[in-house]
């Protein structure tokens, strides 16, 4: 831990053992209960010290602990522990150590968060993904998985953009982008949201939701439920892990399956990131317009091999994944994250490979550049598929 970093709460060892005896006699730890055992110990504890032994034990026992003014910092968008129990902290300008939480804390911290989330934490079951009440992804990994003790993450949505205005008020896209957006919505286009971690792409993804007309039925696919777009009717289905026994796991593959049977009018996939894109790349084949997901990828060039190389975990040959994306996917949104700031950095549309026969590449149809937003040769592709972009300058 670097000089000024704090041990982020520090519990009386009395104390403490006054609440385990307490919980194993059947009294949960719940902030009444702690208050009660404080008190209980005021006369060793004197009344200087009584407050802060109540707050440091609410810390250990109850919701987010330690972690709790970190999550509630509005500048923060992830908090991260690590095995030695230093913390991390990204306040937009890259992760920075803000302290630390004793090790032996962090596997009770870890299983009691995965609780909450309505998961399961232990040696069976050394890794679990999921959200915390108020939204906040949670993911923590046992040992021997992770070297020295658990390590958490916590990934905090601040912006719930209502549709693109709301991404243009972030300053995540000019006018000319924002247009564009909106008309690849309006035209029914099949598309993804491209970027690195952390660059912002489920903001970007609920944001074209939001835009999405409130007479359309819209099912959100999503393995641990992240997505909360601004629309009237949404159906959400969320995957689960398999129970104590090694079953009843439901994939998306499974839920992309059961989404079709349930009259979406747009089908939206929270990210690929398995064998789910033969699904997805089938139902946008058959009738199923206007779907959206996220994909991991460095640039919106990369979007075709990343897609190539999941449909390979689906048994998917090269040449028919390209002959599903020919047809099946119409744009990439292409978002980026550059001094802190997120920002959508380019749109492209898919088109034939012109250097081999049968594949498919992604063309950049507008860009956010040195002098702003620049034209790119796939421009004329765009309007076409997307006329209302044609009527006048959307630079």
């Amino acid at each position: 831990m670097t000089r000024g970093a704090a041990v982020l709460h520090e519990v009386p060892v009395r104390s403490g053992d006054v609440v385990t005896r307490s919980i194993r006699a059947g009294a949960p730890p719940s902030a009444g209960a702690i208050g009660q055992v404080a008190a209980s110990e005021a006369g060793h504890l004197g009344a200087d010290r009584l407050a802060a032994t109540e707050a440091a034990l609410a810390d250990r026992l109850v919701g987010l602990g330690p972690l709790a003014g970190l999550v509630a910092d509005p500048t923060v968008t992830d908090v991260l522990v690590n095995g030695d129990g230093v913390v991390w902290a990204d306040r937009g300008r890259g992760v920075e150590e803000v302290g630390a939480v004793p090790v032996a804390d962090l596997r009770p911290l870890a299983v009691r968060l995965a609780g909450l989330a309505g998961r399961r934490l232990d040696d069976a079951q050394p890794w679990v993904d999921g959200v915390l009440p108020g939204g906040v992804r949670l993911h923590a990994v046992l040992p021997p998985l992770a070297d020295a003790g658990p390590h958490l993450s916590l990934r905090i949505a601040r912006h719930r953009p209502g549709g693109v205005d709301g991404l243009e008020g972030l300053g995540a896209v000019g006018p000319g982008l924002a247009r564009v957006l909106r008309g690849l919505v309006a035209a029914r286009c099949s598309l993804v949201v491209s970027g690195g971690t952390g660059a912002g792409k489920t903001t970007v993804l609920a944001a074209l939701v939001a835009e999405c007309p409130s007479s359309e039925r819209v099912v959100v696919v999503e393995d641990v439920r992240e997505l909360a777009p601004d629309h009237p009717h949404v159906v959400r289905l969320q995957g689960r892990s398999a129970n104590v026994e090694g079953r009843g796991s439901v994939t998306l593959v499974d839920l992309v399956r059961q989404s079709l049977r349930m009259r979406p009018d747009r089908l939206v996939v929270g990210e690929v990131r398995g064998a789910e894109v033969r699904e997805l790349l089938a139902a946008l084949n058959t009738g199923h317009e206007g779907g959206m997901s996220t994909l991991h990828a460095n640039g919106p060039d990369e979007v075709p091999a990343r897609i190539e190389a999941l449909a390979a975990l689906a048994g998917m040959p090269r040449r028919a994944t390209h002959a599903q994306l020919r047809q099946a996917l119409h744009a990439v949104v292409h978002v980026g994250r550059r001094s802190g700031v997120r920002r959508v950095e380019s749109v492209g549309v898919v088109v034939p490979d012109p250097t081999e026969t049968g594949l498919v590449r992604v063309e950049v149809a507008l860009s956010l550049g040195p002098g702003g937003e620049d034209r790119g040769p796939g421009w004329s592709r765009l309007v076409a598929l997307a006329p209302s972009l044609g009527e006048g300058d959307p630079c």
